[in-house]
C-alpha cells in the first residue's frame, strides 16, 4: 500500500510502498554526509524511491539539477509521484534504466553522484524471496564495482562520488575507487553507540585529485 511520508524539511513529502523496498536511516545519513557545492549537477544511482536525492536537495537547494536513476519501474514511479507532489519537476528527472546502460551523453556530466548501493555481495548470504526487495539488498542487477566504474565515467573532473557501505566491504570499495581515478578524500564510520564497532561507513571520493584523505569523527546513528 502506498503512503506519503513527511521528510520534516520544508513540508517536503516522499511516496513509499509497503510492498516495495523502504528506505532506512542510512539513506538520510548519506545525504547529510555529502559535500555540497552551488550549482551541483547531481545523480542518485540506485535511487529507489528517491530518498537520497530528494533529501540531499532539501538540504542543498542551490543544486542545479538532480537525476534519479533506478532500474525498478515501481520505485521509479514512486519517485515521479514525490517529485510532482513537491513541485520539483524543474529540478528532478527520473531515469528508469540500469546505471550500466547510461549512454555516453552522460559522460562527464555530474559534479556529484550519490549512491546507497545494495550491501550484499553477489553470491553471499540468503537472498530475499521477493526479487523486488532482493534487488535493493543484494547485487542482483548491479555490483559495487560496476557502480564505481560507471560513476568514474559520468563524473566531470573534480566531481565527487559519495557512497555508504557495510564495513566488511571497506577495503574492496576504497581500492576500486582508487583504481579508476576516484581518490577517497573523506571517510566517516557509523556506530549505533560510542564504544561499539562501526557497522557502516560513508565515503566521498573525487575524480582526478591528489591524495588528501580526511577521517571524520564517528557518527552515532540512534535510528537503527
Amino acid at each position: 500500500m502506498e503512503v506519503v511520508e513527511d521528510l520534516l524539511i520544508d513540508n517536503l513529502k516522499i511516496y513509499q510502498d509497503d510492498e516495495l523496498y523502504r528506505f532506512t536511516s542510512d539513506a538520510v545519513i548519506l545525504s547529510k554526509f555529502a559535500s555540497a557545492k552551488k550549482g551541483d549537477v547531481v545523480a542518485d544511482f540506485c535511487s529507489g524511491s528517491g530518498i537520497v536525492g530528494i533529501h540531499y536537495y532539501a538540504l542543498n537547494k542551490n543544486a542545479k539539477s538532480v537525476d534519479l536513476v533506478e532500474i525498478q519501474p515501481e520505485l521509479a514511479n514512486l519517485s515521479k509521484k514525490s517529485i510532482k507532489v513537491n513541485n520539483l519537476e524543474n529540478v528532478f528527472t527520473v531515469i528508469n534504466q540500469p546505471i550500466q546502460s547510461l549512454s555516453k551523453e552522460f559522460n562527464d556530466k555530474y559534479s556529484l553522484i550519490l549512491c546507497n548501493p545494495p550491501y550484499k555481495k553477489a553470491g553471499s548470504g540468503e537472498v530475499n524471496g521477493d526479487i523486488k526487495i532482493a534487488m535493493c539488498r543484494h547485487e542482483v542487477t548491479v555490483t559495487q564495482e560496476e557502480i564505481v566504474e560507471v560513476a568514474s565515467k559520468k563524473l566531470k573532473h573534480g566531481g565527487r562520488l559519495c557512497m555508504c557501505q557495510r564495513t566488511e566491504r571497506f577495503t574492496d570499495l576504497v581500492l576500486k575507487m582508487a583504481s579508476v581515478g576516484l581518490e577517497p578524500t573523506k571517510i566517516q564510520f557509523v556506530v549505533t553507540e560510542l564504544g561499539k564497532a562501526p557497522y557502516l561507513f560513508l565515503i566521498e571520493s573525487v575524480k582526478g585529485v591528489k591524495p588528501q584523505l580526511k577521517i571524520l569523527p564517528e557518527f552515532v546513528n540512534k535510528g537503527v
